[in-house]
Formats: C-alpha cells, structure tokens, sequence
C-alpha cells in the first residue's frame, strides 16, 4: 500500500508534456525567477551535459561558457519553474554524460551537429 501511495503522488507532480531532448543537444531553458513578488523568466542557453534520474525526479544539467568562465546549472525536468525547454540544434554524441566538455576550451569544446 505505500509503494502505490509514493506511485501516486510522484505521478500527480509529473508534467503532462515534456520536451524532447537528450544529451548533447544545445538547449535554450526558459526559467521563471521570482523575485519579491514580481515574476520573470530567465533564458539559460548551453549544451545539455547529462541527464539522470527517472520519474519526477529525472534532472538534467546545462553548460555554457558566460565571460569565459563555464557555468552549469541543473534542473528537475518536472519543475514548476521551468516554463519550457527549446532545442536549438541537436547534437551528435556515444556518450550519456559528457563531462569531457569540462576541460575543453574553444572550438574542441564544441559538439557535432546530427544532420539526418
């Protein structure tokens, strides 16, 4: 009875509709801030470097190079605050997580576009 309990209630905190991407892809995150009580949205654009988890409790982490400092942040898929995840460009990749991006810098820090 509790593990249907638990099913329950991770299944009422799950969006209906969840972008389609994966790893590799350069994503554009649309992430609503609130700030006192005003609210806006905040655009967080980099490579999608892993993504973890399952369930409502699935997360995925973006990179991006802001000043030529590399900066990532994660987020839950399911969050509230994430208002919506746009794919810019698809990327190709053999692997689930790509932390090797970490100690690249330049044009090797760049991912292959999939072109089908």
């Amino acid at each position: 009875m509790n593990k249907d309990y638990i099913k329950n209630l991770e299944a009422s905190q799950m969006k209906e509709s969840v972008d389609a991407f994966s790893v590799g892809d350069t994503v554009k995150v649309y992430n609503r801030i609130k700030e006192g009580n005003k609210e806006r949205i905040q655009l967080f654009e980099g490579t999608v470097i892993k993504r973890q988890g399952g369930s409502n409790r699935e997360t995925f982490t973006v990179r991006k190079i802001s000043n030529g400092v590399g900066v990532e942040k994660t987020w839950p898929v399911h969050s509230p605050f994430v208002e919506k995840i746009e794919v810019v460009r698809k990327g190709k990749v053999r692997r689930a997580k790509i932390y090797y991006l970490r100690s690249r810098v330049g044009k090797a820090a760049k991912v292959k576009e999939l072109v089908k």
